[in-house]
C-alpha cells in the first residue's frame, strides 16, 4: 500500500509539467511517547491557558495572536489577518533554475521529503526530467507555497524518484564567524600530524544508519517493557571517566605506540625519526563481524 502524501502538486520545468506528490522521508512518529497523566488519579490532563495578570483561564475565541512591541505591549492580530497573510498557492514547483549537486552548504538543508509521479500518467514526463538531471548531474532549485509558507526547495536525483528537500532562508542560518571566532590558528606539524593522518586512515569506512542505535530510545523502551511485566527497572551502566593525558600521548595510545614517552613511540615505529610517517602494519586485521541491525523494541 502507497504512502499517504503529504502534497500534491506540479513540477514545472519551462513549459514541462509534470504532477508529482511529495512524502515524508524523516519522522519521528516512531519514537517512544507519552502523555502527561495526575499521579493520583492516572488520568490524562489538560493544558489550558491562563491570563498572567488575572489568574483566570482564557476561552478559545479570546485567543489571538500578539506581536510583542514593548514589555507588556503588543499588537494585536486577527485570525482573518493573519490567513490574509498567507501566500495564495498554485501548487506549482517551478524551477528557477539548475546548480551542481554540491552548490549548497548543508547548514541551509532542513527536511526532507520523497518526490515522485503522482499518478500513472506522469511517469514519463517525470523520468524524462530524473534522467536528464541524473546525466547532467545537477539539481533544481524550485519554490512552492508548501504548508502556508513559500519554502525553497532542492531537488536531486534519488535511485528511481526524487529527493526534495526544503531549504532554510537566508536569515535563519546563523553565521559561522561567532561560533568560530575564538578558535586559534594554531600549526600542527611533524609527528602529531602524522599519528593523527595514521588514525583517521585506520578509521575509515562507510556510513551505515543500521550501526548506530538510539540508545536512548532502546532505552526508554526497556523502561516501560519492565514496568508492564512488573520487573526490576533496569540501571544504566556507569560511565568511566577517562584519564587525563597530554594530546602526544594519547595520539600515540591511539595509533598503538603507548607504553610513556617518546622512546617507546621510536621504538614501536621501528626508530623512525620523528615526524615520518608510521609504517603501516603487515598482519591482516580480521575483519569485525557486523553487528546485526537490533530489532526494534517497542513496550508491550
Amino acid at each position: 500500500m502507497a504512502p499517504r502524501a503529504n502534497w500534491k502538486g506540479y513540477l514545472k520545468i519551462a513549459e514541462v509539467t509534470c504532477p508529482v506528490a511529495l512524502y515524508t522521508a524523516a519522522s519521528t512518529s516512531e519514537r517512544t511517547a507519552f502523555h502527561t497523566v495526575n499521579r493520583e488519579t492516572g488520568h490524562r490532563v489538560h493544558r489550558q491557558f491562563i491570563d498572567s495578570e488575572t489568574g483566570k483561564p482564557v476561552a478559545r475565541e479570546d485567543q489571538v495572536k500578539g506581536y510583542g512591541v514593548a514589555e507588556d505591549e503588543y499588537v494585536i492580530l486577527e485570525p482573518e489577518e493573519i490567513t490574509a497573510a498567507v501566500p495564495a498557492s498554485d501548487k506549482t514547483l517551478s524551477v528557477d533554475a539548475f546548480i551542481a549537486c554540491d552548490d549548497i552548504d548543508n547548514v541551509y538543508f532542513d527536511r526532507p521529503y520523497y518526490l515522485a509521479p503522482a499518478d500513472k500518467n506522469a511517469e514519463e514526463s517525470f523520468f524524462l526530467i530524473h534522467k536528464g538531471m541524473q546525466e547532467a548531474n545537477v539539481a533544481a532549485i524550485a519554490q512552492t507555497v508548501l504548508f502556508r509558507r513559500v519554502r525553497t526547495l532542492l531537488i536531486r536525483a534519488h535511485g528511481p524518484g526524487m529527493i526534495a528537500t526544503t531549504l532554510n532562508y537566508e536569515y535563519e542560518v546563523r553565521s559561522a564567524t561567532e561560533a568560530f571566532d575564538d578558535i586559534p590558528k594554531l600549526k600542527i606539524k611533524g609527528e602529531m600530524l602524522d599519528l593523527a593522518k595514521h588514525i583517521i586512515g585506520t578509521k575509515m569506512g562507510k556510513f551505515d544508519p543500521r550501526e548506530f542505535d538510539d540508545r536512548y530510545e532502546a532505552a526508554l523502551a526497556d523502561l516501560v517493557k519492565a514496568k508492564l511485566e512488573g520487573k526490576p527497572i533496569p540501571k544504566p551502566k556507569a560511565v568511566q571517566p577517562g584519564k587525563v593525558i597530554d594530546l602526544m600521548e594519547a595520539l600515540r595510545q591511539s595509533a598503538g605506540r603507548g607504553g610513556g614517552g617518546r622512546a617507546a613511540g621510536k621504538k614501536a615505529s621501528g626508530g623512525s625519526r620523528p615526524g615520518a610517517a608510521p609504517k603501516r602494519k603487515t598482519t591482516a586485521k580480521k575483519k569485525a563481524k557486523k553487528k546485526a541491525a537490533p530489532a526494534r523494541r517497542k513496550a508491550s
